[in-house]
């Protein structure tokens, strides 16, 4: 899916030269920083959504001793 973005120019200048000095593409670092970026954002704002649900008490919690019980882990 072709996507377009804006970036600031040093930024533009520091993939233009990382791109010149490897030979590699300047789409294939952008799909690497994506790839590599996106997991951590989504750990954040994901955890940052369930953290506000359970603030408002939408969001149920068990004690970890409990837990651990019902799965048989307290030998």
């Amino acid at each position: 899916m072709p996507t377009s973005i804006r970036l600031e120019p040093q930024v533009e200048q520091r993939l233009n030269r990382l791109a010149s000095l490897t030979g590699r593409t300047k789409a294939f670092y952008l799909r690497e920083i994506i790839d590599r970026g996106l997991e951590d954002i989504e750990d954040y704002y994901l955890a940052a959504d369930v953290l506000e649900r359970l603030r408002k008490g939408q969001e149920r919690t068990h004690a970890a001793d409990a837990v651990r019980k019902s799965l048989g882990l307290d030998g």
